[in-house]
């Protein structure tokens, strides 16, 4: 134990701007690191409890009433389906979008007919789990071409039951017709959002695999098709003969502010209440309308193939719709947490659904202060450790990895009790390669628990007279660029806490509340040395 201690004590003096840790004793801070531990001196580790409760994200009063913001600002990732289990009930993900051509007052050509409409989704998937079939003797329709057809097929990434009653899990994907305005790309909209829709215009089975096809020519071995591994659901060609083919330089195929106003948009939903969640790129959904037109050459008129494509990526007011229902589950005590003395269990879901809150008691921390006043201890780390339900949730769903974090001051009202920017050792440290917010422990395991590391927010607390705020944890993650650095540092103006995964990690878990005489109750865990 000691050696462990002072091998963190020589990592984290490493990291700190400045100096992690502060010393009361003027010209002796600088010897910090060798006053802890001369002489045979020894480094302490001990625990206090926290006080633990339910933080709900939901509206006063509404039990089924979560929100988030799901707008195409916060979507990198989109969630379609459904999932239901004994804890905290059913959870379902829809998809609204607005649809934009890709090219306005479109030459469809003479007497342009469809043959068919296709949306193509592509899902997140296991690229390491793949069944190949190939087919020597195939002959491409177009021109009977002998040719070789090679269809690769994978299962999509799922969280939840694969499998309902011994076999896959059939979810029946509907596309419906939006019939209200969404907006521009540049709203904010929240997941509890109600749009009106019409007519269903499209649907799939779906068993929960997707295909790739690659189509090469016998003769030379060139490409004839290729297409990428998606979900491919049929659309209503009649729908969109009528409502875009036909139109062609009509007004409201004149540019984008007409179009989607002339067309609202699209729903895709499924209808089962069970089953799972899969993930998938909203900025690369898009609708093929394959048709056929005249083509004249002198006195021979033949029929021509073409396509066009529709848009529904980025440019596109786009959002998750997110439903509960914890109707008669134990989650639904979420909705009356005891936030002065904790709650036994906490439940902590993501796309929405409530988080964690934690407090380290104010006599708590009035005794740390005297120790480091009286008794000159120098803080060398500080995190609160939480334990998932061995009994409550013992399943094989896939726990979450990490959470967000973010400060909470009660003494203020609404959302700006929910403080915007990085907790001081993110901000601080996020780049040292030494340092993580969260820590994960035997995930594969049960039961799990997680670290959350506060050592300078905790050390501000005592030394410097910062504020005891709580900390509010939630399902997710932070967002990165391409490089591998958050968005939050880089964006941090438009709130650190807005760059996460919050809307679209589907994860969840029960954990061990405030709970006396148990000591997976969730607790404060200091290590400190003194002279």
């Amino acid at each position: 134990m000691i050696n462990n201690i002072q091998k963190l004590f020589k990592i984290t003096t490493t990291l700190v701007i400045g100096s992690l840790i502060l010393w009361n004793c003027e010209p002796e801070s600088d010897q910090l690191g060798s006053q802890f531990f001369q002489n045979g001196a020894q480094g302490t580790e001990t625990s206090y409890p926290v006080i633990a409760y339910n933080n709900y994200n939901g509206i006063a009063g509404q039990l089924n009433g979560d929100t988030i913001r799901t707008d195409a600002v916060r979507l990198n990732s989109a969630a379609l389906g459904a999932f239901s289990e004994s804890q905290f009930g059913l959870q379902k993900a829809a998809y609204v979008t607005q649809v934009r051509l890709s090219s306005y007052a479109p030459d469809f050509g003479v007497n342009p007919i469809i043959d068919s409409a296709v949306m193509v989704i592509k899902p997140l998937y296991a690229t390491d789990s793949v069944t190949t079939t190939t087919d020597e003797s195939y002959v491409y329709p177009i021109g009977a071409v002998p040719a070789k057809k090679v269809v690769k097929t994978y299962p999509v990434s799922k969280y939840g039951k694969a499998k309902l009653g011994g076999s896959k899990t059939t979810f029946n994907i509907k596309v419906r017709e939006v019939t209200d305005f969404l907006g521009t790309n540049t709203d904010q909209i929240k997941s509890n959002k109600i749009v009106g829709t019409g007519n269903v215009i499209g649907s799939k089975v779906f068993k929960g695999d997707i295909n790739s096809i690659s189509i090469t020519k016998k003769a030379d071995n060139s490409v004839l098709l290729e297409r990428e591994a998606s979900i491919r659901i049929p659309l209503d060609s009649t729908f969109f003969q009528n409502k875009i083919i036909t139109k062609g330089t009509a007004p409201e195929l004149t540019d984008a502010a007409s179009f989607i106003r002339y067309f609202k948009g699209l729903r895709i939903s499924v209808d089962e209440n069970d089953g799972y969640f899969f993930n998938f790129n909203p900025n690369s959904v898009v609708i093929n309308l394959y048709y056929k037109k005249n083509k004249v050459d002198g006195t021979t008129t033949t029929r021509e193939q073409a396509v066009f494509a529709m848009d529904l990526g980025s440019a596109n007011t786009h959002f998750s719709q997110i439903s509960f229902d914890r109707t008669g589950t134990p989650s639904a005590s979420v909705i009356s947490a005891n936030q002065l003395t904790g709650d036994s269990r906490l439940y902590a879901q993501g796309m929405g659904g409530p988080g964690i809150g934690l407090r380290v008691p104010l006599a708590t921390v009035d005794a740390i202060k005297a120790m480091y006043k009286n008794d000159k201890i120098g803080i060398i780390s500080a995190k609160i450790r939480i334990y998932t339900d061995a009994v409550n949730w013992n399943n094989s769903y896939k726990k979450p990895e990490t959470f967000v974090v973010r400060q909470r001051d009660l003494s203020l009202n609404g959302e700006d009790q929910y403080l915007k920017d990085f907790l001081i050792d993110m901000s601080a440290l996020a780049y040292s390669g030494n340092y993580n917010l969260v820590k994960a422990y035997d995930l594969d395991k049960n039961p799990t628990y997680y670290d959350i590391g506060i050592t300078q927010t905790f050390k501000n607390i005592i030394e410097t007279e910062a504020k005891n705020n709580d900390l509010i944890l939630n399902v997710g993650t932070y967002t990165t660029d391409a490089n591998g650095n958050f968005l939050g540092i880089q964006y941090k103006s438009l709130g650190q806490q807005n760059f996460n995964s919050r809307s679209f990690s589907p994860n969840r878990a029960v954990f061990i509340g405030t709970e006396a005489n148990n000591v997976q109750s969730p607790k404060l865990i200091l290590t400190y040395g003194k002279k």
